[in-house]
């Protein structure tokens, strides 16, 4: 084969990663339509998609943008298997995705389940292995994949899968573009976009900036998003090169549960402000990848990601005291009081986090026969080094005292009309840091797999990764460990290793039909916040009043998966699959304070996720349609106890026990997900999504026993008055887009358009606020997240095309 007739092929695999790859005819090459998967997060040769033992999902940028939202996250929510979103922190860019029972959370606390990748670099922050998506811009998305199951080849954290995301290129999106978008409650959204590539096809280039404004649908809670997407490649016929940089500045008020007696007149009430995030971050990242033969491919990155984040939390604040101590930090305030001395009021909670992330990845990619048959085997190693600092202070303001307190008055209001603290007045005591931290994690892994045709029907895959990470806490508030701090000190320094294996077999009998089977384990070591906070005698603020803490396990999940997927005829096409996973010392934030949301992290043996996953979809001339089911069954597959005095079933320490086979809250057994899409004419498409949730238990209730008519409740003194359980729900969104032509397009959403009340999360708490909303005396109640209510966006975009370049590699 001549030399010029190589080239078009090597650049579209060099290209290709877990997305749809169209080789062009290329002089005497004629080949059909490939669909190909990178087996790691790195670019790579990438194996043929039916030998793969997995169903991955995927998404293209305009699958993405006729379903326009926030983020990537409402796309997710509206057409993935096996996907729920949840805002618990009642922003909508600072979702929470749970996929088959595990989650990608942007708040601490929430048990983190699943890996996030962007171009091919691991974007789970070292704090907690959360995902900030406010930091992942929609627009900047080329193509998101979600892999399924405990894959060890995507490194920590993958417990039940995989999210990644490869970002675009101006070689694909070449030309300029203004975009607005303007709507519901506020809302209003500009977006400018350029890329190109150079006039002899060696150099692309991509960059856009997009700023986001809304007042949000509940009181005090206005969003403003900034995000910027720069992105440049260089290519030649053996070797490319890309540099990607994403930034943020984004000021997010997300204010969250609020008791239920607080919402029956009026949805869009909070419980306490503000509840504020400022996240300022950079992301860098250089991905390479050069052939040395036409077999061989070495590929790689290295990156550098920081991130700054601020929070202001407005709660309400409780301490009891015994007779003759101080209140914990305040040497002045003290109990004289046989009886023992209770204090609420409100406080004001302060935190900065600063993150430092640097790494490097490399692999290599060998597709060569293996005694006569088809084989690729990929090798390779990745270390990662992260610089943490954290520091937590507290402002607070008495407002009732229990008992005879001295040193300490009592403040009238100690919160506004808008319930956000009052810092002044007769209980107010001065601003205090309750934790100072630096943490320091090293990971270091390496990793194969190799993918083997047994024959034209058979192919095996088989792979495994070692991993080691290192975490080192110093004390930088209290010191070492010492007689002066009682021994109370947050240096430590803990180290985790393990191989996870995985193997895989998939049968092609023919090209319309696929059947899979895989075992794969991963593991999750625990982070710098919860080797910090994992002890229930000094349980800690979200995100993190820490104390010296007990050694923590590393969570192991270990996946059964069995399935197919194939074509029932040339236009409609279907999946199905079956799981089982368990989690090993699995880790979860316990409460131990339902008042202040203190807690402490611990290992709680072991849970379990089982479930099956439906698809179908087709295209019936103009009208493409997609369906989907999903169960997820989602336990405790051991006994554990938990703390919350607001369960009507607890003892009188607040402690009841969840037994093998309750459900894990906050995870709906039942989904189910359609879609439809119209083409009216060539230019006009109209498309629907119906939602459908079933009931789901809420925090608090992890032994699915709380009742509200519970006899002991006693109105609220003794536990909770509300439900366990939330119900099931559907809702139906719709969408348009229209094709002026000359350039100009115009699209519009609506959500939620029947208008439907419902709840999407739930928590056994206390409050110290009655029915009006005035500050009071504590009450336990059934705190809510209500769902947004109907809401439309109307926008409009205009696209400058350039010439096509006419360069070519092809110089014949």
């Amino acid at each position: 084969m001549k030399k010029n007739t190589i080239k078009p092929l090597v650049l579209a695999i060099v290209s290709a990663y877990a997305a749809e790859v169209a080789i062009a005819k290329a002089d005497s090459l004629n080949l059909e339509k490939v669909e190909v998967y990178s087996t790691t997060p790195l670019k790579g040769i990438g194996v043929p998609l039916h030998k793969v033992p997995a169903n991955i999902q995927m998404a293209n940028p305009a699958a993405i943008n006729n379903q326009t939202g926030v983020s990537i996250a409402d796309y997710m929510n509206n057409n993935m298997q096996g996907v729920t979103v949840t805002e618990l922190g009642g922003n909508p860019w600072q979702p929470e995705i749970n996929f088959r029972g595990y989650s990608a959370s942007s708040l601490l606390g929430n048990p983190q389940g699943l890996s996030t990748y962007i171009d091919g670099v691991r974007v789970n922050e070292p704090f907690g292995d959360v995902t900030s998506w406010d930091k992942i811009p929609s627009f900047a998305i080329g193509n998101m994949q979600l892999i399924p199951g405990s894959n060890p080849l995507f490194g920590l954290n993958t417990l039940g899968g995989a999210i990644a995301i490869q970002t675009k290129s101006g070689r694909d999106n070449q030309g300029a573009a203004v975009e607005y978008e303007a709507g519901s409650w506020g809302r209003q959204r500009a977006l400018a976009e350029y890329g190109g590539v150079s006039k002899d096809g060696s150099v692309d280039y991509m960059i856009g900036f997009q700023h986001t404004t809304e007042n949000g649908w509940r009181k005090y809670s206005p969003s403003h998003v900034n995000q910027l997407f720069a992105k440049t490649g260089w290519q030649n016929e053996t070797t490319k090169l890309d540099l990607t940089y994403i930034g943020a500045d984004n000021t997010l008020i997300g204010n969250g549960l609020t008791p239920e007696f607080l919402l029956s007149g009026d949805r869009d009430q909070i419980h306490t402000r503000p509840d504020a995030t400022n996240n300022y971050s950079h992301f860098l990242a250089l991905n390479g990848s050069h052939w040395l033969n036409n077999d061989t491919m070495l590929s790689g990155n290295i990156y550098y990601k920081k991130s700054n984040r601020r929070t202001k939390n407005g709660d309400g604040y409780e301490a009891e005291v015994d007779d003759g101590d101080t209140l914990a930090g305040y040497p002045g305030v003290t109990c004289n009081d046989p009886a023992d001395c209770e204090l609420t009021g409100a406080v004001m909670n302060r935190t900065h986090t600063s993150q430092n992330t640097y790494g490097a990845t490399g692999q290599a990619t060998f597709n060569q026969d293996l005694f006569g048959k088809e084989n690729q085997f990929v090798v390779g190693a990745g270390y990662d080094y992260s610089l943490i600092r954290f520091r937590q202070s507290e402002q607070i303001n008495i407002g009732d005292i229990d008992g005879t307190v001295v040193g300490v008055g009592e403040s009238d209001p100690v919160f506004d009309d808008t319930r956000a603290p009052v810092l002044d007045g007769a209980g107010a005591l001065p601003q205090r840091q309750t934790t100072g931290l630096t943490g320091k994690q090293y990971t270091a892994r390496l990793f194969a797999t190799d993918t083997l045709s047994l024959n034209e029907f058979w192919h095996l895959n088989a792979g495994a990764s070692w991993n080691f990470t290192r975490i080192d806490n110093t004390d930088t508030l209290r010191g070492p460990a010492s007689a002066a701090n009682n021994f109370n000190s947050l240096t430590a320094k803990d180290s985790y290793t393990r191989l996870n294996p995985t193997v895989g077999l998939t049968y092609t009998p023919t090209k319309a039909l696929t059947v899979y089977t895989s075992y794969s384990e991963s593991s999750r070591a625990p982070t710098a916040i919860e080797v910090g906070c994992s002890n229930p005698a000094s349980p800690c603020l979200l995100p993190a009043a820490l104390a010296d803490d007990p050694p923590l396990n590393q969570v192991v999940a270990k996946t059964y998966e069995f399935g197919g997927r194939g074509q029932l005829t040339d236009n409609v096409f279907w999946n199905a699959g079956v799981y089982h996973a368990v989690n090993h010392d699995d880790i979860q934030f316990t409460a131990a304070n339902t008042q202040t949301g203190a807690g402490y992290f611990k290992n709680v043996g072991r849970t379990k996720r089982e479930g099956i996953d439906l698809g179908l979809n087709g295209v019936i001339d103009r009208f493409k349609w997609n369906a989907s089911y999903s169960f997820v069954h989602a336990t405790y597959d051991t006994d554990v106890e938990f703390v919350n005095a607001s369960n009507a079933t607890g003892n009188a320490d607040g402690i009841y026990t969840a037994r093998s086979g309750d459900r894990i809250p906050a995870i709906p057994q039942h989904q189910l997900k359609l879609r439809g899409q119209f083409a009216v004419t060539p230019s006009w498409n109209i498309g629907a999504n119906v939602i459908g949730y079933s009931d789901q238990f809420v925090y608090g209730n992890e032994n699915n026993s709380h009742r509200s008519n519970s006899a002991n409740c006693n109105n609220g003194d003794d536990c909770a008055t509300g439900r366990g359980k939330l119900s099931g729900y559907f809702i139906v969104n719709l969408d348009s887009q229209y094709n002026f032509g000359n350039g100009w397009k115009m699209f519009a959403k609506a959500t939620n358009i029947f208008d439907k009340d419902y709840y999407i999360a739930g928590r056994l708490a206390e409050s110290l606020f009655d029915n009006n909303g005035n500050f009071d005396e504590e009450r336990k109640v059934l705190s809510l997240l209500p769902g947004a209510p109907r809401a439309a966006w109307v926008g409009v975009r205009y696209e400058f095309k350039p010439k096509q370049s006419l360069a070519s590699y092809d110089n014949d």
